[in-house]
Formats: structure tokens, C-alpha cells, sequence
């Protein structure tokens, strides 16, 4: 692996100002890609890592889009291949976190939790396949609790993400015949603004792990690069966790 494989690409990450998805912007400029992301509203941060991304050499977008609205998301694909040309790679990486019990789930934060997680990266993922040539990478980030829920609290948010792992199989099929890899990147707990390695839940978290420590925003990026590159072309349809050993 070359520092350079994602050289001539371009990507498109969803909710890449913070986290995960900035560190991902970060990795894939790293590796050769440029990179067009979206954010929701601290367009400060948005303009410091689409500065970073020019300071490697690469080109970037940063445009604000309300990661629920799947016609804003559409746009977005549509918006990075008139600026950049092509797209080659989509990170369906904007997420929320919230718990609370069942019983207090409204219809509203259903909805708003399912437009963000399911039904923007559904149609992302078809906009971006229209213009994607044989080598295309579809890589949505999901959650190690899709396969194993270790406390209560959790429902809408495992419901909502675990319906990225259903897209990622169903469309194996159908896009596998264009050449197009989907996959799904499952986190565990990850040291982010949502849920800092320091924070009041974190050694709970810390005890369910095998390495009994949280893992890095650029431990997910660094999946994503190897789905993105050559070495990713034969994985397809799957969930890669990277999740500490929660699920050992």
C-alpha cells in the first residue's frame, strides 16, 4: 500500500467537519483522494479541514447540507461531480447519537433519527451510482451494537443505523455486476465529541471492550482508506468492525 492509492479519485463523505467523518476527509486526502464533505452548521470547522485538504495537495468542497433531507444530500453528490469531475467513493458517514428509554421514543425523533441514518444514505447511494464507473466504493458508517446491544437506552439509535447493514447486502448484488463495492464500517466506542474517551459513560464502555480502551476516529478512517483502495476490492456486502473487541 502506497501512500498515493486513492491518487486521482474523489470522494464524497457525509458529515465531515467533526469525528469520524472529519477524520475520514482527512485520511482519504491523505491517500491520494480529493475530497468534497458535507456539514450541518459549524462551517468554522468545515473551512479548517477543507484548508487542511488543500494543504496536501488535494481539492475539497465543504458544503452545508441537512444531513435528513435526502434532496439536499443528492445535490451534494451531484455538486461534487460538477466541481471535481467524478465521484468515485461515497462515505455515508453523518450520524446522530442519542439514547433514552423505549417507552419515551416519539414519532418525530423516530423519523428524524431514520432520515439521517437510512433513507439520506439510501438515496445518496443512488445518486452516487449513477456516476460511478467499475472500481466505485459505496462505505456507510454503522455501529458494532447492530450486532450486540450491551444496555438499555438504545433502541432508536440501533434500529435506525442497523438499516445500513441491510442496504449494504441487498445492494452487493445488484451493484456487484457494475463493479462497485458497498460495505458497511461498524465503530465501537470511539473517542469523539459525541463520546469523549473522558466522559462520565466511558468507563462502562471501557470494561465491555478487550483492549479495554476506546479506540481513535482515525482507526474508522483508516478502514474506509483500505475499502476505498485496491485492497478493498473483493470485500463487498459485508460489516467490518472495528469496535475494540466489543463483539469477541
Amino acid at each position: 500500500m502506497t501512500d498515493l492509492e486513492l491518487s486521482g479519485r474523489v470522494a464524497l463523505v457525509t458529515g465531515g467537519s467533526r469525528g469520524i467523518g472529519a477524520a475520514t476527509v482527512l485520511a482519504l486526502a491523505k491517500a491520494g483522494a480529493d475530497v468534497a464533505f458535507t456539514f450541518e452548521r459549524n462551517g468554522e470547522k468545515a473551512g479548517e479541514i477543507a484548508a487542511e485538504v488543500t494543504a496536501l495537495g488535494r481539492r475539497a468542497i465543504a458544503m452545508q447540507v441537512d444531513s435528513g433531507d435526502p434532496d439536499a444530500v443528492m445535490a451534494a453528490v451531484d455538486r461534487t461531480v460538477a466541481e471535481l469531475g467524478r465521484i468515485d467513493i461515497l462515505v455515508n458517514n453523518a450520524g446522530v447519537g442519542t439514547g433514552g428509554p423505549f417507552g419515551e421514543v416519539t414519532v418525530e425523533s423516530f423519523d428524524r433519527l431514520f432520515s439521517i441514518h437510512a433513507r439520506a444514505p439510501f438515496f445518496a447511494t443512488q445518486a452516487a451510482v449513477k456516476h460511478m464507473s467499475e472500481g466505485g466504493r459505496i462505505i456507510s458508517i454503522g455501529t458494532n451494537m447492530a450486532t450486540r446491544v450491551a444496555g438499555p437506552g438504545l433502541s432508536l439509535y440501533v434500529t435506525s443505523k442497523s438499516a445500513l447493514g441491510g442496504m449494504t447486502r441487498a445492494l452487493a448484488r445488484e451493484l456487484g455486476p457494475l463493479g462497485i463495492t458497498i460495505n458497511t464500517v461498524d465503530p465501537g466506542s470511539t473517542d469523539t465529541d459525541m463520546n469523549p474517551a473522558d466522559g462520565p459513560m466511558a468507563p462502562s464502555q471501557m470494561g465491555l471492550n478487550a483492549l479495554g480502551r476506546f479506540g481513535a476516529a482515525e482507526d474508522i478512517a483508516a478502514a474506509v482508506v483500505h475499502l476505498a483502495g485496491p485492497g478493498g476490492r473483493s470485500i463487498t456486502g459485508t460489516s467490518i468492525l472495528v469496535d475494540s473487541g466489543f463483539n469477541a
